[in-house]
């Protein structure tokens, strides 16, 4: 269990940070960046749920736990030593990929096919929903770019795709189920 007495510590003053092993890394390290960005997504996630009602936001409510599933597994590093470890180190696992797929298979069900792009924007929840796809594409860049250097587990990578997408698909959703999507009309403006 987390046992939070004293917010500040002091000991981020140098510009480091502890990862969940114990080891001290730059507060730049693309580990920090990655999982500062998953952090960065889950509060962008907590402005959509501002416009939410229902099981929309049940969803979210659900993806901001997952999202904090996988802060916790990026920022342990050294996947290889799990079974090493003094206690499990929580990492995603692929049911939580397979519910997301599941849910974007519903909602798209109900949904008219795309002739064109969608711009961010519509109703108020699409265009936070539009925001956390975009943050969550960036948390996906940076976690592999993260893996090139240092190895994750993977699972989370397919997470954060899907959850773009998810993003995405219930952004339409959103907007009265595609009919008030705002599409991009190109050259519309020369």
């Amino acid at each position: 269990m987390v046992v939070l007495n004293k917010i500040y510590t002091r000991t981020g003053d140098t510009g480091e940070t502890a990862l969940g092993d114990g080891t001290r890394v730059a507060k730049y390290s693309p580990r920090v960046e990655a999982y500062g960005t998953v952090d960065e997504l889950n509060s962008t996630v907590g402005l959509a749920r501002l416009h939410a009602t229902g099981e929309m936001d049940v969803a979210l409510s659900r993806i901001q736990n997952d999202l904090f599933d996988l802060g916790a597994d990026l920022c342990r590093p050294g996947m290889e030593h799990d079974a090493e470890a003094d206690y499990p180190p929580l990492r995603l696992i692929a049911s939580q990929v397979d519910r997301l797929e599941s849910e974007i298979d519903t909602m798209n069900a109900n949904l008219a096919p795309l002739r064109s792009f969608v711009l961010p924007g519509g109703s108020a929840l699409a265009a936070y929903l539009h925001l956390c796809r975009t943050v969550a594409r960036r948390a996906e860049r940076l976690s592999v770019e993260l893996n090139q250097v240092e190895t994750i587990n993977d699972i989370g990578v397919k997470y954060l795709n899907r959850l773009s997408d998810w993003f995405f698909v219930a952004s339409r959703v959103a907007n009265n189920n595609g009919a008030d999507d705002v599409l991009w009309v190109p050259g519309a403006n020369r």
